[in-house]
């Protein structure tokens, strides 16, 4: 069985995910990375080239495409939500995990918003961006761990509970 975690940037994801893989020995997959390395550029030059819904649209037909395997934590994009064809495959190959955190706390959270590569409409606060994909996160969502006041041990163990 395979975890698929997903959440807004900031929610620990990749972090999570690192620490989840070892503690299972399982492998550690980065979705961000491999669109990177896939195509040759990172995730702020590429949402800079092909625009916001290009970018998704790539995310989307990269992801649905991959062989993930077995025994592997899956940390997406946030934005990997918009992606029927992602998301129904990453829901086909393992339990999906939304680490939910409030738009206050991943304010404090994220400190390098711009640089980060988010894929947000120019202009978008994370608050608004929040409320646009809240309820794609809860849909797709095998399990939703409430992350809000959490550190990342005490993260990892609520997610290692509810898989």
């Amino acid at each position: 069985m395979n975890v698929v975690l997903i959440g807004m940037p900031g929610s620990g994801k990749s972090t999570v995910g690192v620490l989840l893989a070892k503690a299972l020995l399982y492998r550690f997959i980065d979705t961000d990375l491999i669109i990177q390395t896939e195509c040759g550029k990172s995730l702020c030059d590429l949402i800079s080239e092909k625009g916001l819904e290009g970018f998704i649209q790539t995310e989307n037909m990269i992801l649905s495409q991959l062989d993930y395997g077995d025994r592997c934590i899956i940390a997406t994009g946030g934005s990997a939500v918009y992606g029927k064809d992602a998301m129904n495959s990453l829901k086909r190959c393992g339990k999906v995990v939304y680490l939910k955190v409030s738009p206050e706390e991943l304010e404090q959270r994220i400190v390098n918003i711009s640089t980060r590569g988010i894929a947000m409409p120019q202009g978008c606060t994370l608050s608004k961006l929040y409320n646009q994909r809240a309820s794609f996160y809860e849909k797709y969502a095998d399990v939703i761990i409430d992350c809000n006041g959490l550190n990342i041990e005490e993260t990892v163990s609520k997610v290692m509970q509810n898989i």
